[in-house]
């Protein structure tokens, strides 16, 4: 699902202009999210427009969540500043595991900085289901406090705390520096479940059909669209993803769709999806008489890579979307193309998202490929999101390898395209190597076939050229994933640090014992 190019489409010229306005330019299969040119002309910016009426109500617009608890005033009164100079008074939040000795160890640094402890609160993370928060009145010197936070923050992560105002300036150094950086952070999940947030924030839905729409006039159709918003929008994560009892019509839609593109297949997908096809024919249902369900399909690709997927209303925010990947979550719509004209679409639908999306996520290589743009695009500012989607789009979407000396496609808007994949493997395509520093500035463009397609040796290579354009990616921390809680993981202190070091040594350890055991028994 992205911003796409001419897809799928019959019409050798592209679809006929009609009179009266300019129509909104044609998004084409690709993922559900954006052009941001599309929806700067729709009057929305990167993010959706309703995001930003909810981020104030939700989040204050901010990644950080602070405490409901004691909460530290941001704006004393005269006299509490006075007082707070007199008195030293300051206060800090910070949280620790939930294990015993844990808070034991924590304020006896209180003890030994010599910061007198006036009011003391504990309740469970709201972040972190295994830890707990704490806030602390104390009151002491401006040298006591910097060595405690110093001390402090090796032991337990410091969420926020106030000093007092006019005396303690440059209290805690980089330390308050950071909180502050760390404050302005775009809002983004942090745990699997808050990803109802991001697929609930529809930019369009797909019940709302442009004038040169092949369904606008089709009232049936339109019902039948609201259908399939309505079932995405009540969707929560957990749950088994509905079963869609698909018409005639609409499998007699896939059944073209899905002809037209096989007999492409073979001499135009890379081998993974040539692997991953009889799979999904196997263990989902893909056939010609059968739209498969996304129930069927989230289970399969959970097996194979660890994807999942869920239903979708409709166009996403760049940002929203990336955040699904990074939990190796893919948004799919459900909803079929116009049956008048099957081998064009103006948005993503189902045909490109099975037949164009699902085959290459049963890849673990691309799986991984897919998420750590995901995770990249966390915390991230609007102009690094916009040259990740970017980088998305002309790899995921249209991008080509070399198998066997020949050029192959594994970019989803290609792979569900018969005439923009024929194109991109013929030699009137302009084919450049992948680099992400300078793909990140092609235009993509919407309503004709590209201008250039970018190839890869392999997925590794390309995830490797990603993982280092991650590294210019500004934000005040790094980003793990927990497969174990389904959790995103900010790695900005020691602590941090060392819960990953110590997965790590776990890993290792396994390692070395069966390469120990492999030279025991088989003399390798």
């Amino acid at each position: 699902m992205v911003m796409a190019s001419s897809q799928l489409r019959k019409r050798g010229g592209g679809p006929e202009k009609r009179g009266g306005p300019e129509p909104v330019p044609r998004m084409q299969p690709a993922m559900m999210m954006f052009s941001s040119k599309y929806w700067s002309r729709r009057g929305l910016s990167l993010d959706s427009a309703m995001f930003d009426q909810q981020k104030q109500h939700h989040t204050g617009g901010q990644m950080s969540r602070r405490p409901s608890f004691c909460p530290i005033d941001e704006n004393p009164t005269d006299k509490e500043i006075r007082e707070s100079r007199e008195s030293g008074k300051t206060a800090v939040v910070f949280s620790l595991k939930n294990e015993v000795g844990c808070l034991v160890k924590a304020l006896r640094l209180f003890q030994e900085k010599h910061v007198n402890l006036a009011h003391i609160e504990s309740r469970m993370s709201k972040r972190i289901a295994t830890e707990v928060e704490i806030y602390a009145d104390c009151s002491c010197s401006k040298k006591e406090f910097n060595e405690l936070l110093e001390h402090l923050k090796d032991h337990v992560n410091i969420i926020s705390f106030n000093t007092p105002q006019n005396q303690w300036s440059t209290e805690a150094g980089m330390t308050q520096e950071f909180c502050c950086r760390l404050s302005e952070v775009p809002w983004f999940p942090q745990k699997i479940a808050e990803l109802d947030q991001c697929s609930h924030r529809v930019l369009m839905y797909g019940s709302e059909l442009d004038a040169d729409h092949p369904g606008f006039k089709d009232n049936v159709y339109r019902q039948r669209r609201k259908y399939f918003v309505e079932m995405a929008m009540n969707y929560k994560y957990g749950q088994p993803i509905p079963h869609i009892k698909y018409t005639p019509e609409e499998v007699r839609t896939w059944g073209v769709v899905y002809r037209e593109l096989t007999k492409l297949y073979p001499t135009h997908a890379c081998r993974e999806y040539l692997k991953n096809l009889p799979l999904l024919t196997k263990h989902c249902g893909y056939r010609e008489d059968n739209i498969p369900q996304l129930e069927d399909v989230s289970l399969f690709l959970k097996e194979t890579s660890g994807f999942t997927v869920r239903p979708v209303a409709g166009y996403l925010s760049p940002r929203d979307f990336l955040a699904g990947l990074a939990y190796r979550v893919f948004n799919c719509t459900q909803y079929v193309r116009h049956s008048t004209d099957p081998l064009y679409t103006p948005e993503p639908d189902t045909c490109h998202e099975l037949l164009g999306h699902v085959p290459l996520l049963a890849d673990p290589k691309f799986a991984q490929f897919s998420q750590e743009i995901g995770l990249a695009s966390l915390g991230a500012s609007d102009e690094d999101v916009q040259k990740l989607a970017t980088c998305y789009f002309f790899t995921i979407e249209f991008g080509l390898c070399k198998q066997d000396g020949q050029l192959r496609a594994y970019g989803a808007g290609l792979l569900s395209s018969i005439g923009e994949l024929k194109h991109a493997l013929s030699d009137k395509a302009s084919v450049k190597m992948f680099d992400p520093g300078t793909t990140c500035y092609q235009e993509c463009l919407i309503t004709t076939f590209q201008e250039v397609y970018f190839v890869s040796d392999s997925f590794e290579e390309a995830k490797e050229k990603m993982r280092e354009f991650a590294k210019t990616i500004k934000r005040p921390f790094s980003v793990y994933y927990n497969p174990y809680t389904q959790s995103i993981d900010l790695l900005k202190d020691t602590r941090s640090i060392e819960n990953v070091v110590q997965d790590l040594r776990s890993d290792l350890t396994t390692v070395c014992d069966a390469l120990g055991k492999m030279n025991t028994y088989l003399g390798i």
